[in-house]
């Protein structure tokens, strides 16, 4: 009976969050495909939520949750706030692997740990200068290619390699800490976004509970994947997941590291999250690899907030960076 509750309560969250309201309306934005970027303009924008707490829906699902939840679901979001930004571009997709490989060939900074495990570290002219007996067993074990390969020939096997790194290219990077990201920001000239930048950009001026709107819609992003070792798709993947200004993937791909401290907003009520103040740092965007929590659309709203150690790696973890305009 305490699981039939508890689904009944997922099922009239799902269906608050889903209310119908007036289609969208697309907001003004010069899109700077040169540099990959979409501009935000200058102005003011409705930051955070004012919504109430589902104590019942909480205590149930955090029973049935073996790793528990840290927070509420909106405590952290509140209060509703006006905040004025100047103007700035942000990366119109997440960082990408092929774009995050030349940083790291330019500066020799290290690889994500996933790299080495999927074979995505090994250039076209290392693969090539291995005997074939070495080849296939990274063919094996590493690309994990489902095909003959004690039987295929090193042309061929090299192909095959080819493709999926190639494919890999556009997949956005993952398993970097904070300090990566932020590292590679200024590298690119750029930095990671404000949290307040990246919500803006997310909901626009009109604060949308999604970045395409305030109606929940599973069909418009990735809400989950079965692939443990890419549980993410391409980025632009889901053209649908696009918010007013034109930047794609933010209700969900992966989640992203921003600028901030994980810090309560200001007036906001007494609350007891004892992970505020500089010690972790905020992360925006819903995952598709978490479980079926991630069902729920209050995962995917763009004024939900979450944090996590600066040193963490996670494999549904990336970024996007920010550049201001002059």
């Amino acid at each position: 009976m305490k699981i039939k509750h508890w689904v009944i309560g997922l099922v009239c969250l799902a269906l608050i969050s889903g209310v119908v309201h007036a289609a969208p309306k697309k907001a003004k934005s010069k899109k700077l495909a040169d540099d990959g970027m979409v501009l935000v303009p200058a102005g003011e924008f409705k930051m955070g939520s004012d919504k109430e707490e589902n104590e019942a829906w909480y205590r149930e699902a955090n029973a049935l949750n073996p790793f528990g939840f840290n927070d509420r679901l909106y405590v952290d979001e509140r209060p509703s706030h006006k905040v004025t930004l100047p103007a700035y571009k942000i990366d119109k997709y997440e960082v990408t692997n092929a774009q995050y490989r030349n940083f790291l060939i330019a500066t020799g900074h290290g690889v994500p740990y996933t790299w080495p495990r999927n074979g995505y570290n090994y250039s076209d002219q290392q693969l090539a200068s291995w005997p074939l007996d070495g080849l296939r067993d990274v063919a094996t074990n590493r690309f994990r290619l489902d095909m003959d390969v004690p039987n295929m020939s090193k042309a061929d096997l090299l192909s095959e390699m080819k493709k999926v790194n190639q494919a890999r290219d556009n997949m956005p990077v993952t398993s970097v800490t904070w300090s990566d990201a932020n590292d590679y920001c200024n590298w690119a000239k750029k930095r990671l976004p404000t949290e307040a930048e990246w919500e803006k950009a997310a909901r626009g001026v009109e604060g949308f509970e999604y970045p395409w709107g305030n109606t929940w819609d599973t069909k418009k992003i990735n809400t989950m994947s079965e692939n443990p070792d890419a549980p993410y798709s391409a980025v632009g993947s889901y053209p649908t997941d696009v918010s007013p200004y034109g930047a794609y993937d933010m209700a969900a791909n992966v989640s992203e590291w921003v600028a901030d401290w994980y810090k309560a907003y200001p007036d906001a009520p007494a609350s007891d999250i004892k992970y505020f103040g500089e010690k972790q740092r905020v992360v925006r965007g819903g995952v598709t690899s978490s479980g079926h929590y991630d069902s729920v659309s209050v995962v995917f709203r763009a004024a939900k907030r979450t944090h996590l150690l600066p040193n963490s790696a996670l494999i549904d973890l990336g970024f996007r960076c920010v550049k201001d305009v002059k």
